[in-house]
């Protein structure tokens, strides 16, 4: 059980930045354009690493673009960045709360509780005048020494996602782990195209729409630029205004595995059981990829 708040805001970071280990986790759909490892060296928080996620990850499956890395390859990854298994992890981005919840939930499902989230991330930090700092922080050299552990509880794999669905239709949808999608409502539906070319639009059966931005707001109208977790009883509302049944385990999935974290850790902040939250690593991206998927459009 983690001894840290999972949200922090820019004002405690500041003021505990001694005692913490920041990581920028910033990252942008490729046609966006955005150089996060060039805007990181512009502008980052003192004593922040860059977490690429785009290369912290397994390597072995260049098909699904963010799977979660082997646990010898992510602790290589913390012992570069001179974070120990004890150490308080505070993961931040460029969009508010967004990719650093991916990065949250790669700690956890690597056996590391003590991490948190900077809501509102480097323009919440930006929005206080806080200073940051430019340039390339130089490599730790350390001893290998961090050891991380898959928790399987927090992850779940193709197999088990249609065995899932296999229950859920068998019950009407009344049994089974409810599937809840992060995707925009206009790719869930297959009204609008995937991002990867060739890749389905549409949605698993019995899968529920809840797009990631709508546990997301700009909370404080003299900075509308920065983007915040909605408070635990909102967040509650709008998953339960989608049909999501907060008692019943969820497993959350979304393009690629990004903002289906988003959705994993507003349920976390919202009072959901962590034991109740499964996250489908490969996501709509490995399941449409299999022929054998069965795809529901919702298009007339």
């Amino acid at each position: 059980m983690s001894t840290v708040d999972k949200l922090v805001s820019a004002s405690w970071v500041h003021e505990n930045l001694n005692k913490v280990k920041v990581l920028d986790c910033s990252w942008y759909l490729p046609f966006m354009k955005r150089d996060t490892k060039e805007e990181f060296v512009n502008a980052h928080i003192p004593g922040a690493r860059f977490f690429d996620i785009d290369a912290v990850k397994d390597l072995s499956k260049p098909d699904l673009p963010h799977m979660l890395p082997p646990p010898a390859s992510f602790g290589l990854s913390m012992d570069r960045f001179g974070i120990s298994n004890n150490d308080h992890v505070v993961v931040y981005d460029t969009a508010g709360v967004g990719p650093a919840c991916r990065v949250f939930w790669t700690f956890r499902a690597m056996g590391h509780d003590k991490v948190s989230v900077l809501n509102g991330g480097l323009p919440a930090w930006a929005a206080l005048k806080y200073k940051t700092e430019r340039g390339e922080p130089q490599t730790a050299h350390v001893e290998k020494k961090y050891v991380a552990r898959v928790e399987d509880k927090l992850v779940c794999d193709y197999t088990d996602v249609v065995k899932n669905i296999g229950e859920l239709k068998a019950s009407s949808g009344a049994n089974g782990r409810q599937i809840v999608d992060a995707r925009p409502n206009d790719r869930f539906t297959g009204k609008a195209p995937e991002f990867r070319p060739g890749l389905s639009s549409g949605h698993m059966p019995h899968a529920i729409s809840v797009p990631f931005t709508e546990v997301t707001e700009a909370a404080d109208l003299r900075y509308p630029q920065v983007s915040t977790l909605k408070s635990p009883k909102d967040i509650r509302n709008v998953f339960t205004a989608a049909g999501v049944d907060l008692d019943r385990p969820i497993i959350t999935t979304c393009g690629s595995g990004i903002t289906a974290s988003v959705l994993y850790f507003a349920l976390l902040n919202a009072g959901v059981n962590e034991q109740n939250i499964t996250l489908y690593d490969g996501s709509w991206t490995e399941y449409a990829l299999n022929p054998y998927s069965e795809i529901v459009k919702d298009t007339e």
